[in-house]
């Protein structure tokens, strides 16, 4: 197996380092020409938990390798999910017909992979591992997590299994045969992240503040509803447990307490201790993947007529920080909990 990595950052850069150590042919591809130019010259460094390392690579920027017209085998989309559509378009001319394109994206990218090249060409996947790109050629590491990989018709087909056991070498990357209801299990738990980004602490601070967890458990409801709508039981990970939190009146709030903090003990943990989501307003001063995460569900929701006044709220107030009209402050989680108590209804 071949593969190709387009988006040599966090996930991409880790995964293929890890695959590239194990002795697999790996090209890395990045629209980053410094990134690219350092890890040709130095090697992709990969500083995680227990050990920090540094392959060889082979990588090139978008322009660089469609020159080479060779038909890609597997790639790993690794790009941010706004970037789907502009970073898998220069490819399709190198899309053969055995090519096999894996969405190792935050979001529901898969549907609109497959309107660029086919579902039948189109895999799955769900990855919670934390990662951030530091600078050119390093990768900050937060540790395994879960990573799922699944067709999207729900059939375990060989070629996911093949994935599967070629992703041993990072770590226990598995098959399910509900790739789907990862993914909107992942959607539910982006709400609350969004919303501990709304404030410059970290996740687990936000989730141990008890006169706000009703608030963001109406959050995180409100986008499980209307997976609800759509057909997909939500699959929890990693100490994130839909099911205790939606359906609303089967919610046991004693239990939920004690999942929400091992849920923040593993925030705590975690070398990462802020959310991406925070590194793009706080650091790189750049937008968030918001519009193609939460706002889709929005849209949908207003297909099913679900009223979703705290998500609708929490888009605005973080397209406000990317404008910089205002700042990370505990108040924006105030104005949540104000909407939530308040009553009032949003369907967008």
């Amino acid at each position: 197996m071949e593969i190709t990595v387009i988006g040599a950052g966090a996930i991409g850069g880790v995964l293929g380092a890890h695959l590239v150590r194990a002795g697999n042919k790996v090209t890395f591809c990045d629209k980053d020409q410094e990134h690219v130019d350092v890890m040709n010259r130095r090697g992709l460094r990969i500083e995680g938990p227990d050990e920090t390392f540094t392959v060889e690579c082979d990588a090139y920027t978008p322009e660089q390798l469609v020159l080479k017209k060779s038909v890609l085998d597997t790639v790993f989309l690794c790009v941010k999910a706004q970037h789907t559509k502009e970073a898998l378009k220069p490819f399709i001319p190198l899309i053969g017909e055995e090519t096999k394109v894996v969405s190792f994206q935050n979001g529901l990218c898969e549907n609109e992979i497959a309107s660029l090249i086919g579902r039948e060409k189109t895999i799955g996947c769900f990855v919670n591992f934390s990662a951030d790109y530091l600078e050119p050629g390093r990768i900050l590491y937060g540790g395994v997590a879960a990573l799922y990989l699944g067709e999207l018709d729900g059939k375990i087909s060989q070629r996911v299994k093949d994935l599967q056991e070629i992703l041993q070498c990072w770590g226990p990357a598995q098959v399910t045969d509900n790739i789907w209801g990862y993914l909107w299990g992942k959607m539910s738990y982006a709400g609350l992240l969004y919303a501990t980004a709304l404030v410059d602490e970290t996740m687990a601070a936000v989730v141990r503040k008890m006169e706000l967890r009703e608030t963001l458990m109406e959050l995180c409801s409100e986008i499980l509803e209307v997976a609800d709508k759509e057909g997909v039981k939500p699959i929890g990970f990693d100490d994130w447990v839909p099911e205790f939190v939606y359906p609303r009146d089967t919610r046991d709030q004693t239990v939920l307490d004690h999942q929400l903090e091992k849920l923040a003990q593993r925030m705590a943990a975690n070398k990462k201790t802020k959310s991406g989501i925070w590194r793009d307003l706080a650091v790189r001063r750049r937008k968030t993947e918001i519009d193609s995460q939460l706002v889709p569900i929005l849209e949908i929701g207003a297909y099913h007529r679900i009223p979703m006044p705290l998500t609708s709220l929490l888009v605005s107030l973080i397209k406000e920080i990317e404008n910089g009209t205002i700042q990370m402050d505990w108040d924006h989680l105030y104005k949540l909990k104000e909407q939530y108590e308040s009553g009032e209804k949003i369907c967008i």
